[in-house]
């Protein structure tokens, strides 16, 4: 599991929020997405640190705290491929049954 870590500041680097973290246990590994087009930080991040427990003390500690001059928003990510597929196929279902029973009706 990994932590999401949000309003982050625009100056932030990899480093700093790896320094961050370290205080709270091992840290597997830091993703600091960048903008495609500016190049610059998108104001979020993901954690991953070594243990369960190190990621819960590291939410309860950091969740709301200021850092860089803002408050942060730290919980567990949520993964993309679970809410991405449930919310395709909700919409997707939703959609493709209702255009198929219009379709059905008019032929009959």
């Amino acid at each position: 599991m990994s932590i999401y870590v949000g309003n982050l500041s625009y100056e932030v680097v990899q480093d700093d929020l790896k320094k961050v973290f370290l205080e709270y246990g091992t840290v597997k590994s830091v993703q600091l997405p960048v903008d495609r087009e500016t190049g610059r930080v998108r104001g979020f991040a993901f954690v991953e640190m070594g243990t369960d427990a190190e990621e819960l003390a590291a939410i309860e500690a950091l969740d709301g705290a200021e850092w860089m001059g803002r408050n942060l928003k730290v919980n567990k990510a949520k993964p993309k491929s679970d809410s991405g597929s449930f919310g395709g196929d909700r919409r997707g279902g939703g959609a493709g049954g209702g255009g198929g029973g219009g379709g059905y009706s008019r032929r009959y």
